[in-house]
């Protein structure tokens, strides 16, 4: 069986066999399930209709979460695509990413990618740039098995839990995740697809988790946001020729060293950071029916 211990592995194994990564990915999977390939893309497949569901969703939404914390901010993006500064396809992706990330809140269904904390920003990303370049179903569907296999990378060699390795771990592998993705729409290298990696994590290392009252709502579905946005630029950086200093697996082994020397309050428990803000405290007293001593 294909075993592919890093990236670097990932891309050699690629231009060796002359194929694309997605393709590697999908063997991977099917020697280790013992699945038919037809069947694993049909898995996929099912994926993507629930990933696009919730986004679909999510821009429509004005429910709040039950705390209150969170709903109602992907339709405002949403309706303001014509007024932003930084185009309607990248603030279309903020608005589903955020929207992904609410229906999340109020306990809609959703894709792990690569975790809940992080469902919208890969998502989010691909549905903007497949509606604005009209790509097709089979294209996204490969682009989701090239993700998935950066994925496989860095869970392996990392983390992609926050109360692991903070949310670098989780919305920065997906940011990392879904640059790889947008490398393999364009038609991008393995190379490239590396790169963007590399650029897409190196710049969310350090990346605390810090959920207010310990609900995956402030900052989670804003920051969703903001990391699919990241994650496009990485891509154009890499699909433009730029290149990271520091080669993409010692960014995963930076991730996973600073994801050690997080101390615990830092790491989902809700102890430091903005979690221990004096309105994030009010917040959880209110919630939680708390009284302050």
């Amino acid at each position: 069986m294909m075993n592919f211990k890093c990236i670097e592995d990932l891309v050699q194994q690629s231009e060796l066999r002359k194929l694309p990564i997605y393709e590697l990915i999908l063997q991977y999977e099917s020697e280790k399930s013992q699945m038919e390939r037809a069947d694993i893309l049909a898995a996929m497949k099912k994926n993507w209709q629930v990933m696009k569901a919730s986004a679909e969703k999510g821009i429509a939404n004005q429910e709040k979460s039950n705390s209150g914390l969170a709903g109602g901010d992907a339709k405002k993006v949403s309706e303001y695509l014509e007024q932003g500064y930084m185009g309607k396809t990248v603030l279309k992706a903020a608005a589903y990413a955020i929207g992904i990330s609410e229906v999340n809140a109020v306990m809609g269904k959703i894709v792990a990618c690569p975790t809940a904390g992080s469902c919208g920003i890969l998502p989010a990303a691909i549905l903007a740039v497949a509606e604005q370049k009209k790509f097709t179903e089979e294209q996204i569907l490969n682009a989701l098995f090239t993700a998935a296999g950066i994925g496989m990378v860095i869970e392996q060699n990392a983390s992609i839990s926050g109360a692991e390795g903070g949310c670098q771990a989780e919305c920065g592998s997906a940011a990392a995740m879904t640059a790889a993705a947008l490398v393999e729409l364009a038609g991008g290298s393995p190379e490239q697809v590396a790169q963007s990696v590399a650029l897409a994590l190196k710049n969310l290392l350090g990346l605390v988790c810090d959920p207010v009252a310990g609900l995956v709502e402030v900052p989670c579905v804003k920051r969703n946001g903001f990391a699919s946005i990241y994650a496009m630029l990485a891509a154009d950086m890499a699909m433009a020729g730029v290149q990271s200093m520091i080669p993409v697996d010692e960014v995963i082994d930076a991730m996973y060293q600073i994801g050690n020397a997080l101390p615990k309050s830092l790491r989902e428990t809700a102890e430091a950071g903005l979690a221990a803000s004096p309105t994030a405290r009010r917040l959880e007293n209110t919630l939680y029916g708390k009284t302050e001593l």
